[in-house]
């Protein structure tokens, strides 16, 4: 029977948990110190509007610290609330807004599921090509759009340019093609059990969406939906270009053209109208932010 000898003399290998232990600290520490930098950053400018929202014209135009109100006051707020034309832009992008999100899901949603689950020839490249219209850069393509809503004008007697309701023609040509790739990934990370066994039951495909999927995609139509109605609220340079009249403009156009005459800048003003147009996407995020995070990573990853 042979007998297997150790050699004892021979260097044994240690692990230096306290090296790893500080390499992992040190990480933190970096990251803490940049997610500060990155926060410091993001947070002046909210910060800077609300102080200068506080002021009055006169402080505001005075050498004094422009972090700092002597004299706070809520005039500003006050005298957008009881205008009627700051009522009217709010109310435009509310509507416009609802109707472009109700309009991009009825649209993204049954175009991602057949994209991703009903497999056809050219499906693949399809799905592509609605990700690629996407990055084609809004500045190339409003001119285009303003000539062919002006001829249409013109051939029908329809006028479309100059009113708010043509923004629900024109936005989901931002919205459609990028929701519509979000829920591409996140329809092809369902397993593909569930449709074969609800077609096996019977089930129609549109059965199939409503039934089954929808209800499991629920974060990623919540990511697709928040990413719509950002869009839709914030965009700028389209109602620009398509509606000139203060009654059909919407909340971004409004505040710039209304609140500045001139070289006359109404700064306590413009603070707080974008302060007050910021509240609804940033209530929307802060309900819904897990939904969106969960439905951003599924297409990120499967997409």
């Amino acid at each position: 029977m042979s007998t297997v000898t150790v050699d004892k003399s021979a260097p044994r290998r240690t692990v230096k948990y306290g090296s790893m232990s500080r390499d992992r600290t040190w990480a933190l520490r970096w990251s803490y110190f940049f997610l500060t930098l990155f926060a410091i950053f993001s947070l002046v400018p909210p910060l800077y509007m609300l102080v200068t929202s506080l002021k009055t014209s006169a402080e505001i135009s005075a050498a004094t610290n422009p972090w700092w109100v002597f004299h706070p006051t809520l005039e500003n707020y006050i005298g957008l609330l009881t205008s009627n034309q700051f009522l009217t832009f709010f109310r435009n992008s509310a509507f416009v807004s609802i109707f472009v999100v109700t309009i991009t899901m009825l649209i993204s949603v049954p175009a991602a599921f057949a994209l991703a689950r009903m497999r056809f020839w050219g499906s693949a490249t399809l799905a592509t090509g609605v990700f690629l219209t996407y990055l084609i850069p809004e500045t190339l393509l409003f001119l285009p759009l303003f000539k062919m809503f002006a001829a249409f004008g013109e051939f029908t007697g329809i006028q479309l340019i100059n009113k708010w309701y043509v923004l629900l023609i024109v936005y989901p040509t931002l919205t459609v093609p990028f929701c519509t790739w979000i829920m591409i990934g996140y329809f092809a990370s369902i397993p593909k059990e569930l449709d074969e066994a609800a077609i096996i039951d019977g089930a129609s495909w549109f059965q199939t969406l409503t039934r089954i999927f929808i209800p499991v995609a629920f974060p990623g139509i919540i990511a697709a939906t928040i990413f719509a109605f950002t869009v839709s609220w914030a965009q700028f340079l389209y109602p620009l270009v398509f509606t000139t009249s203060t009654d059909q403009q919407v909340l971004p156009v409004g505040i710039i053209t209304s609140l500045i005459k001139g070289d006359v800048f109404n700064w306590g003003q413009i603070m707080t109208g974008a302060l007050l147009g910021a509240a609804p996407p940033l209530i929307v995020y802060a309900f819904l932010m897990d939904y969106y995070i969960a439905g951003l990573t599924a297409g990120a990853t499967k997409g």
